[in-house]
């Protein structure tokens, strides 16, 4: 995996800082990478990679499912986009930055939040046995207030 030279990407790259990012990894920028990477910037809903394919699709008729899939996965290990799995499925999201998760049992749907007094916690020393740690993120499971009102709880 390629190291994390942006710490949020939250703000979009430019067309050229995304060039500049896919050369020194060796790989040429596409019209269809492009197009996926404005597409991952663009969601707040933590697509799959079949959701995003079907976003595009309309757009770039040409565009494959297995683009959209090693698009995603080489934007993951660029360290562009990160990778969020919950329950057995695989989602995306561009943003970077220390946050956590709100997981709906019910409608899959994966909601960002803060957890300043979480982050500061120092992790036990024993975590040192089982190696590094890289990154530490919770993720709460439960029902999110759309299901609870369609369910009348």
């Amino acid at each position: 995996m390629a190291e994390n030279k942006i710490k949020k990407v939250a703000d979009r790259l430019s067309i050229e800082e995304l060039r500049k990012v896919f050369e020194e990894a060796g790989l040429r920028l596409t019209h269809q990478r492009i197009m996926i990477y404005n597409a991952i910037m663009d969601a707040k809903d933590h697509p799959s990679a079949e959701v995003l394919y079907e976003r595009l699709k309309e757009d770039a008729p040409t565009i494959s499912l297995d683009t959209v899939y090693r698009t995603l996965s080489t934007l993951e290990q660029l360290g562009l986009i990160r990778r969020v799995q919950v329950f057995d499925y695989i989602r995306f999201e561009p943003d970077l930055s220390m946050h956590h998760h709100f997981v709906c049992k019910i409608c899959k749907k994966i909601i960002d939040f803060k957890w300043p007094e979480f982050d500061t916690i120092p992790l036990p020393k024993e975590l040192a046995n089982y190696g590094k740690v890289v990154d530490q993120v919770v993720e709460i499971r439960g029902v999110c207030k759309e299901c609870l009102k369609k369910n009348g709880k």
